[in-house]
């Protein structure tokens, strides 16, 4: 299914998880004359080995951990509350650097697309689904480019409608691989992209 197939009653909220996620969120936005917002997903990272992840935190304060990977390299709920702590700090940080191109706007009553670059894990995005599903929207779409079929089936069954192009088959995934020119979205270009949609003056 494509999103221009999915009928919107009213005009639908687009929830972009930065950074990557903000450059495929915005054509999304123009095409659908959608409202734009931040959904704002740090991983906790496994003390030690940064480049992993043990779950998730957003900026609407929800909290998933992968629990079976928890229990699998024994973290202490100290090492666990002290990493939380230190996301939540990076997602304030965060907040303050694009509040200066973008208001909240609340999911409550909204028809919601989650969008961001990729599924990995999924955990990422069950944590962003879970944030909004505690303001009643009317309905989740999660819109992504790419998806590993492990994430497919963790996060479809939580959500209204998952559009996803590309969903290659194999025991490796990485989101990368979809693209033809990869890169780690700077500060700098989200800030540009969400200037632009917003009719402000670039940042």
């Amino acid at each position: 299914m494509e999103l221009g197939a999915i009928g919107f009653d009213a005009p639908p909220l687009v929830l972009a998880i930065p950074n990557g996620g903000v450059a495929v969120a915005v054509p999304i936005t123009q095409a659908l004359e959608a409202d734009l917002d931040l959904i704002i997903v740090r991983k906790l990272q496994i003390p030690h080995n940064p480049e992993a992840g043990f779950g998730a935190v957003t900026s609407l304060g929800s909290v998933i951990l992968n629990q079976p990977l928890v229990d699998r390299i024994g973290l202490t709920k100290a090492q666990i509350q002290a990493v939380i702590k230190q996301t939540e700090q990076q997602i304030r940080q965060r907040q303050q650097t694009y509040a200066q191109v973008l208001r909240p706007i609340t999911p409550k009553n909204r028809a919601v697309i989650l969008v961001d670059d990729g599924l990995a894990s999924g955990y990422t995005m069950l944590a962003a689904i879970e944030s909004v599903l505690t303001f009643k929207p009317n309905m989740i779409i999660v819109a992504v480019p790419t998806a590993s079929v492990g994430a497919i089936e963790k996060v479809k069954p939580m959500v209204d409608t998952l559009v996803c192009p590309h969903t290659p088959a194999g025991f490796i995934f990485a989101v990368a691989d979809a693209y033809q020119h990869w890169y780690d979205v700077p500060d700098e270009e989200v800030l540009s992209l969400l200037s632009i949609l917003k009719g402000t003056k670039k940042c």
